[in-house]
């Protein structure tokens, strides 16, 4: 009889348990805030914010751009950024799948810009307290 009452109010103890908001956010994407690293890469894509993306980007980072693939430097993914949002202006961005673990995370979005869709996908290492984008890739859908 006291097993029977004793694991209800356990349930009941636990539940009503404060969780910090930080612990809510799938494993790998803490960064120390509650808000998911993905969320301003959104904005920045939504934007066509450029300038503003390749502060994430690594200093060498894999781009395949419509099937030109590249490895290139930080400042030359931003020019070629630049010249995609110009021709493509983003008209709605979002995530559809978020994985991996740390320190590999990756997203794959789908973006409107210019008249199109294109699927997004971004992978993103976690690591000494920054998080870089070390792979980018846009294709038609």
């Amino acid at each position: 009889m006291l097993k029977r009452l004793l694991f209800p109010i356990l349930a009941l103890l636990l539940a009503a348990a404060p969780v910090p908001a930080q612990n809510l956010l799938p494993a790998g994407l803490n960064t120390g805030t509650s808000q998911d690293l993905f969320t301003p890469i959104c904005k920045y894509f939504q934007a066509g914010d450029y300038n503003s993306l390749s502060a994430w980007f690594a200093e060498s980072l894999e781009l395949d751009l419509l099937g030109q693939e590249s490895n290139c430097s930080r400042n030359q993914a931003r020019r070629i950024m630049k010249d995609f949002f110009a021709d493509y202006a983003p008209k709605s961005f979002g995530i559809i799948h978020k994985s991996g673990k740390t320190p590999m995370r990756y997203a794959i979005g789908v973006l409107q810009a210019g008249g199109e869709t294109f699927q997004v996908t971004l992978y993103v290492r976690l690591g000494d307290g920054k998080s870089e984008i070390q792979q980018l890739k846009i294709e038609r859908r």
